[in-house]
C-alpha cells in the first residue's frame, strides 16, 4: 500500500496495546477472558493434545482460505471502555489485500442523561494489506458492497498509515496473514502444543475448537492461560476455517474473526495500491 503522511482523516478510537500475532506463528503470550460460546458435549475429553487427523485439518485450514479467495469476513474488536469496532469486507489471500467497511460504536454522552448512551462514533471504508491500512469516508449516496464503493475513492482520498498498537490493527494484521499457499506441517503443529478444546455448533454445523501452537519457549501449564496460545480456531471436518479469536492483555473480550465463505463476485479496487 502506498504510504502517505498521517493526516487528520478518520481514525478509529485507540487503546494502547502492542502485539503482533500472525497466523500460526504466535509471538507473545496474551492474557484476558475468553468468549462464551454454546458448546455440545461429546465422548472425548474437553481438552487434550490434537490427534494427527485433527492437526492435519488445522494445518489445512489456512490453505483452504487461500484457495477460497476472495473470502467474506467480519472482524469485531473491543477496544475498552465499551468501544467496539466492526469491519465487514473481503480478503484476497492471493494478493494479501482486503477491503471493507468499518463502524465504531460506543458510549456517547447524551445531554440531560445520567450516564453515557451507546451510539455510532465513526464509520467509513477501510483497506488493508501486510504493511498497513487506509481509511476513507464512505462516498455520499454510496451503496453496494465495500469493494464497489472503494472504487469511487481516488488515491488522494485515502488516509494511509502503518499498523499501530490498536487491538483493531492487531486483528487486521492477523487476518491478512491467515491464508497460506500451502498446508502447515501437522506434525509440527502437534509438537508445538496445539490442543483440541471442545466441539461447538455454529449456524447448524459442527466445528472442533482448537488452541493454536504455543509461543516458542512457553512452558506448558505456566504463565497466563497456563501457557496456552492466545489464538483459537474453529475448524470443520473438511478443514475449513469458520472463526478465529485472539485474546489480548487487559481486555476481557477477544478480537473475533468470522469467515463466511467465498465471495466470487468481489473485485478489489486498484487504489490505493496502484502506482502513478
Amino acid at each position: 500500500m502506498a504510504r502517505k503522511r498521517r493526516t487528520g482523516g478518520r481514525t478509529p478510537h485507540r487503546t494502547l496495546w502492542l502485539g503482533t500475532l500472525i497466523a500460526i506463528a504466535v509471538c507473545g503470550i496474551a492474557a484476558g477472558g475468553t468468549a462464551a460460546y454454546r458448546t455440545l458435549s461429546d465422548d472425548r475429553p474437553a481438552e487434550r493434545p490434537v490427534t494427527m487427523d485433527e492437526a492435519s485439518r488445522l494445518g489445512l485450514s489456512r490453505f483452504n482460505l487461500y484457495q477460497a479467495s476472495p473470502v467474506a469476513v467480519t472482524l469485531t474488536a473491543t477496544e475498552g471502555g465499551g468501544t467496539v469496532v466492526r469491519v465487514e469486507g473481503v480478503v484476497d489471500y492471493r494478493t494479501h489485500r482486503a477491503v471493507g467497511t468499518y463502524r465504531v460504536t460506543g458510549p456517547t454522552g447524551t445531554p440531560g442523561s445520567s450516564g453515557p448512551a451507546a451510539g455510532r462514533l465513526d464509520h467509513g471504508l477501510i483497506v488493508w494489506d501486510t504493511g498497513g491500512l487506509g481509511l476513507a469516508p464512505a462516498p455520499k449516496g454510496g451503496s453496494g458492497p465495500p469493494w464497489r464503493q472503494a472504487e469511487r475513492i481516488p488515491r488522494s482520498g485515502w488516509s494511509a498509515r502503518s499498523y499501530t498498537a490498536d487491538p483493531l490493527d492487531a486483528g487486521l494484521r492477523l487476518l491478512i496473514g491467515l491464508g497460506a499457499d500451502r498446508p502447515d506441517n501437522p506434525l509440527l503443529l502437534a509438537q508445538s502444543g496445539a490442543r483440541r478444546l471442545e466441539r461447538d455448533r455454529i449456524d447448524g454445523r459442527d466445528y472442533d475448537r482448537f488452541a493454536g501452537p504455543r509461543a516458542r519457549g512457553t512452558t506448558p501449564g505456566a504463565g497466563p492461560e497456563d501457557g496456552r496460545s492466545p489464538l483459537t480456531y474453529w475448524v470443520d471436518g473438511d478443514g475449513d476455517l469458520r472463526r478465529v479469536t485472539m485474546r489480548m492483555p487487559g481486555l476481557g473480550t477477544p478480537t473475533t474473526v468470522d469467515f463466511s465463505g467465498r465471495d466470487s463476485g468481489a473485485k478489489l479496487p486498484a487504489t490505493p495500491w496502484g502506482t502513478g
